[in-house]
Order: C-alpha cells, then sequence, then structure tokens
C-alpha cells in the first residue's frame, strides 16, 4: 500500500518535471540577475494576485452538468486533432454530444462529426484530483456525418489500418451521401468502430463546474457577467494510450452557452451547430512568433497526477533569452503554495511546423533553476534528499531561494540538468483582441520531450501577454508583497493528504 501511494507522489513529481523550462544563459547574464531588482510589470503582478486571492472563482458543489456546453475556440487534440465541442446534459442524466473535426488549426475546413448518445452519473469527490468530482458513463450510440467523400474515404482507410472490420457501418462499394449519419456504435449492436478511430468519452469520467464574474464596463458603473465553465478529463497525449486511460487532469474548458466570456466570436456559431449545419469558425490571422514581452497563466492550472501551479514567463528578443517562475499549489484555486521554481535560459529563432498547422517549433536548453520552498512539508523533503541531489543538504528553509545548478539540478523535484527540450508555440488573439500564448502540452506519463519524436502536438493553458517587450533580464522575486508572502508562510501550509502523499513519495522512490 506505502509503495503505491509513493508512485502516485511520483507521477505528482515528474509531472512537473515535464512542465518547466529551464534554460541555458552565459555567467555573465546570472551575475547580472544576483544584483539586479525585480520588475514585474504592474499588469502582470495584479494578474497573478488575482489567481492567487482566488476571490472570484469558486467551485460548484456537487457539480451540476444540466445546460449547453460549448467550445470558445478551435481546440487541438494531441495528434493533432483540430476540433469544437457541444454537448448537452438534461435533468435525466442523459446527454447529447457532438464533436465537430476538421483540417485546419482554425476549425474553418469541417472534415466529419460525431453525434454521441448515452448517460451519465456523477459519483463520489476523487481522491486522485482534488476539487474534481468522478463519474461513471454509458454510451447509447456513436455515430458520424462525413462532409466530403475524401474525408470518409480517409476514416475508412485509416480504420483498415488499425485491423478493424466494421461490416455495419460502411458496406462496400458504398459512396458518400451528404448527412446521412453513419453508426459507428450502438448499444443494441455488437460491432464497435469507435476504437478505430482513437475515440473514447473518458474525459467524461471526471467533472468539474467552476463561476466567476467577469468585469463588464458599463457607462457609468463597473457591472460583471456571469461564466460558468465544466472542465472534463484530460486526453492522453498519447495515441496508443488514449483508450485505457483514465483522466488525472483537464482539457480546455467548456462554457454554459447561456453564462460565457464576452465578446466570444465563435460561442453562438457552435451553439447553433448539429451535425448536418457544423461550426465554421469566422477567419483569423497568422500571427508571427514574436515572443517578446511578459506572459502570465489566465487560470490556476491543474495539470495530470495531481499538480497546481501558475506559470509567469519573460522573454527577451535581444538575445533570445527567456526567464521563468513556476509557482506550484497544493490545491485547485491556487491558495496554498508549496514550492516555486525560477528558471533562465535561451531558445532558438523556430521554425513552422510540418505536424501540427499553425504552431512553431523551438528547442530549449536547460542548464539553470532555483528552487525556494513555500511549506514546512516541501522544506522536510528537501532536506532529506540525498547529499549533492538538490542544492545544499540540510539548508532549506521556507521562503529562502537556493540554487541547485551546481547539483546538477533538484532529484526530489524531478528537475535535471543538464536538459533539452523540443517545444511547439503558438500565437493567437482572443475575442479582446489580446495576445495568448500557447506552449506545447506536458506528455501524460510525465517524461519530458526531449527527443524530436516527443515533441508536443497539442497546447497547454494559455498564456496572458500583461507586458511588452523587455531587453533586459529581470531578478527573481515571489509577486507579493512581504505581509502576503508571511500570511503564506505561515497559514498557507496544506492541509490535505497530498502534502502526505508528496513527502512519502520523496523518501520512498529512488530518483537516480
Amino acid at each position: 500500500m506505502l509503495r503505491s501511494w509513493a508512485l502516485v507522489g511520483a507521477a505528482f513529481f515528474l509531472a512537473f518535471a515535464s512542465g518547466k523550462k529551464i534554460w541555458d544563459v552565459p555567467r555573465a547574464h546570472i551575475s547580472q540577475v544576483n544584483s539586479a531588482k525585480v520588475r514585474w510589470e504592474p499588469q502582470c503582478q495584479y494578474q497573478l494576485r488575482h489567481l492567487q486571492d482566488g476571490v472570484r472563482i469558486s467551485a460548484v458543489l456537487p457539480a451540476r452538468l444540466e445546460g449547453h456546453w460549448i467550445s470558445t475556440g478551435c481546440e487541438v487534440r494531441p495528434g493533432p486533432e483540430f476540433l469544437t465541442r457541444s454537448y448537452m446534459f438534461f435533468a435525466n442524466r442523459l446527454f447529447k454530444a457532438y464533436q465537430f473535426y476538421y483540417r485546419d488549426p482554425s476549425c474553418r475546413d469541417p472534415t466529419y462529426s460525431l453525434v454521441i448518445k448515452g448517460k451519465i452519473r456523477l459519483r463520489q469527490a476523487s481522491w486522485i484530483t482534488l476539487g474534481a468530482t468522478e463519474a461513471d458513463y454509458h454510451l447509447h450510440k456513436v455515430g458520424i456525418v462525413f462532409y466530403s467523400q475524401r474525408a470518409m474515404l480517409e476514416t475508412v482507410a485509416r480504420l483498415n489500418q488499425t485491423g478493424v472490420r466494421c461490416s455495419g457501418f460502411l458496406p462496400a462499394g458504398r459512396t458518400w451521401v451528404p448527412g446521412a449519419l453513419y453508426e459507428l456504435l450502438s448499444a443494441k449492436g455488437e460491432e464497435d468502430c469507435t476504437h478505430g478511430l482513437g475515440f473514447a468519452m473518458h474525459e467524461l469520467s471526471l467533472v468539474r463546474v467552476e463561476k466567476y464574474h467577469q468585469p463588464l464596463l458599463l457607462q457609468h458603473n463597473q457591472g460583471s457577467r456571469q461564466v460558468e465553465e465544466l472542465y472534463l478529463g484530460d486526453i492522453h497525449t498519447e495515441w496508443s494510450e488514449r483508450l485505457q486511460y483514465r483522466p488525472t487532469g483537464y482539457q480546455r474548458p467548456l462554457q454554459n452557452a447561456m453564462h460565457h466570456i464576452h465578446p466570444c466570436p465563435a460561442c453562438g456559431i457552435i451553439y447553433r451547430a448539429d451535425e448536418h449545419n457544423p461550426p465554421v469558425l469566422p477567419a483569423r490571422p497568422e500571427l508571427p512568433m514574436l515572443l517578446s514581452g511578459h506572459w502570465v497563466s489566465s487560470r490556476c492550472e491543474v495539470r495530470p497526477a495531481v499538480l497546481f501551479l501558475t506559470r509567469y514567463f519573460i522573454f527577451h528578443a535581444n538575445n533570445r533569452s527567456w526567464e521563468g517562475y513556476y509557482h506550484h499549489y497544493s490545491d485547485p484555486l491556487c491558495k496554498q503554495p508549496t514550492f516555486t521554481v525560477y528558471a533562465l535560459g535561451h531558445y532558438n529563432e523556430g521554425a513552422p511546423s510540418r505536424i501540427v498547422r499553425g504552431g512553431t517549433e523551438l528547442v530549449f536548453k536547460v542548464t539553470h533553476a532555483r528552487v525556494t520552498p513555500m511549506d514546512q512539508v516541501t522544506v522536510s523533503m528537501l532536506n532529506s534528499s540525498d547529499f549533492g541531489s538538490c542544492g545544499e543538504a540540510g539548508s532549506w528553509h521556507i521562503g529562502q531561494e537556493l540554487d541547485v545548478t551546481h547539483t546538477n539540478g533538484c532529484a526530489a523535484l524531478g528537475i535535471k540538468l543538464p536538459h533539452s527540450e523540443y517545444e511547439l508555440f503558438r500565437l493567437e488573439r482572443d475575442g479582446k483582441d489580446r495576445s495568448l500564448l500557447f506552449i506545447g502540452e506536458r506528455p501524460t506519463d510525465g517524461s519530458s520531450p526531449n527527443t524530436l519524436n516527443k515533441r508536443p502536438t497539442s497546447y497547454q493553458s494559455p498564456l496572458l501577454q500583461c507586458g511588452g517587450p523587455s531587453g533586459t533580464l529581470a531578478r527573481h522575486s515571489l509577486p507579493h508583497d512581504p505581509e502576503r508572502l508571511s500570511a503564506q508562510v505561515n497559514h498557507g501550509a496544506p492541509k490535505t493528504p497530498l502534502s502526505l502523499l508528496v513527502f512519502l513519495a520523496a523518501l520512498m522512490v529512488n530518483w537516480d
């Protein structure tokens, strides 16, 4: 039993390891960092404080699914797959879901749609993913509608490549019929043709509903608009694991069709769509990969294997250097800090991806990192690590940053130096014309994209640009005042079994 708990804790840290980027910077730059002062952009500092306060976001418990939930834009799943979703949940626990698939990352060229019907039953709170609700689901029917003869032939060829033979799905010689619904699965039938498409609805096995109020500037008074978001389980980054994987993280959230963000050019289009009228989203320009500036998390991010964090990046275009702040927490609202990693380094120029349209491929070299423990559990874990494996053994204290570069990283946290990562980036603009930065999704198994064949084919939650170009390296500092830091140190220690789980993992798992 203890060994099992330790393995869960190991997954926690391995997932963190794959989410870092810590890169090489000349020693002159490092010494410059040591003597400089932090220059947090006011908007970036506000955004992070806003996330840490968590006053506007609340979880709906027990989760309430009834309603119509829609994508707010074109989504990218591992593969890659480009899609939009429209899910309807009814009071009798039945659901009807549309998944619309496309050839392009702007979701303007639909290929086929899936029509999914079934039943879902919410169960208990998840003991692995804090704040989530586990659920059981049963599929009644899954049908497919093609939007061209080409799409049908490609799908049949895809099924044949997997060795799946579905006689009832598409009789030999049958041609494409516009608007025809072809059956992939039926509760009354014996054949299941969905596996050949890599299709599964395991996302319904993990559910979280959040609501918050979006500020709305009126003529004379400030108001707000309620927004409701539905988080469903994540999709495994490896195609071969997708059918068996049970989620521990989330996808990009769906939003309630009646309570969504404004403006949202795609929302109305997706809301009105069905299998006969797939949504074709508004055209959007391809943006050049101009990274220079400050980028910050727009929400408390949840990763597979029980990981909650916020990110703050600074890119310097003049020398392609980079800095990153990874603030880790023990709760899904990012209010209880556990540790922070500061990273800096450089990246290459990048080139358009030949696999993921619209993406840019970059390479990063990892050589430098610092860690700041923010609770007693993390301090105890780091102080009990093997000598020479994570900074100065026995020297860790709450709120005190230590360099781990000279020990080739920190084994207890999964940080290995030196290290290279093959990345995928994309820039977009949202409905308010704000710049968003999408960075490649971390491998679900907790490994690192350290080889070409492990380069991501999908994205994490987007970062919001909160400051303009910056020409020199900033100095690492936590984004809160001394009073706030003191309050977090004294009162912010995790009060959940997760803390014990993590500590046991560090003591019992061999990280070499």
